[in-house]
């Protein structure tokens, strides 16, 4: 769970989110996460009224277009979201909104992953410093992070500010990792192909990884 997020509110969503999102993405893997944590499914009316709350659009209203983020309200967060939106504007501003929103799941599947830290900073600045051990390479590629598209960061805040909200995960079915096609990392050789969106692949880390 989030669980670093100080805002009341955001503090229910993140209690509910998770099972919320296993519910919306029906396959095998997540439902196994789903029972192994022991959590009910939230009642979708009862978090789209927690969204309502914010200003924020409901679970079945959220649209992965341009248009939709450009009629959302300006976000701006705690520094989870700092995170979360600095991430996605230099791994993914370059995507699709689907793939910026596919990106955000990754990471917040990751907070929720014993296997890695548990909150945005921690999973997005996990290995910076030390060579070839950066989880996000731009926090370690040697280039200063400066942001210089002001409307595309403004573009990833809205995405950010929404995932954290309690948006749903229903594109890369639990996704751990992804890299774009120009390259081949180990791992993707043993973990499972879960989606393809924009120049992205996304794979699930499997809870054990055969020795064969």
């Amino acid at each position: 769970m989030l669980k670093t997020l100080s805002v009341a509110l955001f503090a229910t969503f993140a209690f509910y989110q998770p099972a919320f999102a296993d519910r919306e993405v029906t396959n095998t893997a997540s439902l196994f996460k789903l029972e192994q944590r022991g959590l009910s499914a939230a009642k979708p009316a009862h978090l789209a009224k927690l969204l309502t709350a914010t200003g924020l659009p409901g679970p079945s209203d959220v649209n992965y277009s341009r248009d939709f983020l450009g009629r959302q309200p300006k976000a701006v967060g705690d520094k989870q979201w700092e995170c979360l939106a600095e991430a996605l504007y230099f791994e993914a501003r370059g995507e699709t909104v689907k793939g910026q929103f596919a990106v955000a799941e990754v990471i917040l599947n990751r907070v929720d992953s014993p296997r890695y830290p548990n909150s945005v900073c921690g999973v997005v600045n996990q290995g910076t410093g030390k060579k070839y051990a950066c989880q996000f390479s731009y926090t370690c590629d040697g280039n200063p992070e400066a942001i210089h598209e002001k409307r595309a960061y403004s573009q990833v805040g809205k995405v950010a500010k929404m995932m954290l909200a309690g948006a749903p995960r229903a594109l890369t079915a639990g996704a751990t990792h992804y890299h774009t096609g120009k390259v081949k990392p180990n791992w993707a050789k043993k973990f499972p192909l879960t989606a393809q969106i924009g120049t992205h692949l996304f794979y699930r880390q499997p809870t054990r990884l055969s020795r064969n």
